[in-house]
């Protein structure tokens, strides 16, 4: 527990004070006082004296929400979702890893930055949370105005709660081999105290059942400890640090007597860069999708089979042809789409990367190389096929107008089956068990043809 001098000296020094009203801007503050719990909500943080002031009166720690609102003392528990909807004008993602087992937090936040900077994510900020992990913050500006239609301010908690999961997802093989390299599953069991049954599931270590990466307990008003404030079990002070620095952080460098000011500032927006997190709202988006399809569509697994070769581009769906031909908008979700019809196609890693590279040369403003090669990385190390979006996805081919559906595309809802199933009639397969339009396939079609309508009309 920490005592009332240093959390007098802590708070009263001008530059903590200042840095902590800067975090507070435009979101929602709640005073801890030790071990009895917070104080009002809401509540904010205007003036340097205020800090001061609440330590006087035995406050311990400050927590701040993720969200940014027009109105802070407008918020109230009684609030319906959409009137908070519209007091909300914005989010900003923040990861939450917390281990027991320092180490691990840090091999999994050091992943977790990995995972954003290959998603084309650069203004990436981090802190020790002050006792057994580490926060990971992407600020609001650095997303896309619109996510599928609706202002992105509106998608949380589903937004950050989904971009957690598909990070952990995305890391978790590898997070995995990394804690295997220095520690034996038996000497996991001794440190954890956890039996094999629990860390070992399907004949593999889960390093999820050693570690937590927040993403179920994200609601609207979620907070988290700010930057600078102290932690009342461990009296370390939550400090912005370098996300480079993360694996030789040691938890000495957080102790409040003579903690000199970092020169990183958390969820600091000065550099970001208009929709950089485009992508990776976007593919956190998709990600559950192909795993919902492949299990409600056996069939899929049946159509990898029959590829032994690569599908040619005269049988590719007339939306990849577009968009191979260049583009001038959506290229980040375009690359996204390309590199999973094409492994879905029967094309390897290397063929992949030298048709994105011929690709990205016809756009009128070319992708940084190191931004395919960081998403081409990924793949190889996941050796998971994820099908591209379905052709219904409005935030994709209707979107960037490279949906030019010819006759064959009301059969299909994506377009690797497109691709194979015009390879089977090539093979002289296709008339086998051919079958009239489904109601759903019917239904399809209608809707292609109401949004071409919309499309043309504009």
């Amino acid at each position: 527990m920490i005592d009332i001098g240093t959390t007098l000296r802590h708070y009263k020094r001008a530059d903590i004070q200042r840095e902590m009203i800067q975090g507070a801007i435009d979101r929602e503050v709640a005073v801890k006082y030790a071990d009895k719990g917070f104080g009002k909500r809401p509540d904010t943080l205007s003036y340097p004296k205020d800090i001061i002031e609440f330590a006087k009166q035995g406050a311990t720690s400050f927590h701040v929400s993720e969200e940014h609102w027009s109105n802070v003392f407008s918020l109230d528990p009684a609030l319906k979702k959409e009137e908070l909807d519209d007091l909300r004008t914005g989010w900003d993602l923040v990861l939450d890893i917390d281990c027991l087992f320092w180490e691990y937090s840090k091999l999994t936040a050091h992943l977790l930055v990995k995972a954003l900077r290959d998603h084309g994510v650069r203004s990436i900020s981090c802190k020790f949370s002050g006792n057994k992990g580490f926060h990971i913050g992407v600020p609001f500006q650095a997303f896309p105005v619109k996510l599928h239609g609706k202002d992105t301010r509106l998608f949380f908690p589903d937004g950050a709660k989904r971009i957690a999961y598909y990070l952990s997802e995305v890391i978790k093989k590898q997070l995995s081999r990394e804690i295997l390299k220095k520690y034996s599953v038996d000497q996991i069991m001794k440190t954890t105290g956890k039996p094999f049954k629990e860390i070992i599931k399907d004949n593999k270590f889960d390093p999820y059942s050693v570690i937590e990466i927040d993403t179920l307990l994200i609601s609207s008003r979620h907070l988290y400890r700010m930057p600078y404030s102290l932690h009342e079990k461990s009296g370390l002070c939550s400090v912005p640090i370098d996300p480079d620095d993360i694996l030789c952080f040691e938890k000495e460098k957080a102790r409040p007597d003579n903690l000199p000011l970092s020169q990183f500032r958390f969820l600091d927006s000065s550099k970001t860069v208009e929709n950089e997190a485009g992508q990776l709202i976007l593919q956190a988006f998709d990600f559950s999708v192909p795993r919902q399809e492949q299990e409600r569509g056996k069939d899929y697994a049946k159509e990898y089979d029959v590829l032994t070769t690569a599908v040619p581009y005269e049988l590719f769906p007339p939306c990849i042809k577009n968009i191979l031909a260049g583009l001038e908008d959506g290229k980040k979700r375009s690359m996204f789409i390309l590199i999973n019809f094409l492994d879905n196609v029967g094309y390897d890693y290397d063929s992949i990367g030298e048709i994105l590279e011929s690709w990205n040369k016809k756009n009128r403003e070319p992708l940084r190389d190191v931004l395919i090669k960081g998403q081409l990385r990924y793949r190889r190390v996941q050796k998971k096929k994820v099908l591209p979006p379905n052709c219904d996805n409005s935030a994709y081919y209707l979107d960037f107008r490279v949906c030019t559906p010819d006759s064959f595309c009301p059969r299909i809802k994506n377009p690797v089956n497109y691709s194979i199933l015009k390879s089977r009639f090539a093979q002289g397969q296709g008339n086998k068990g051919r079958q009239k339009l489904t109601d759903e396939q019917k239904e399809m079609r209608r809707r292609y043809r109401e949004s071409l309508k919309k499309k043309e009309g504009k």
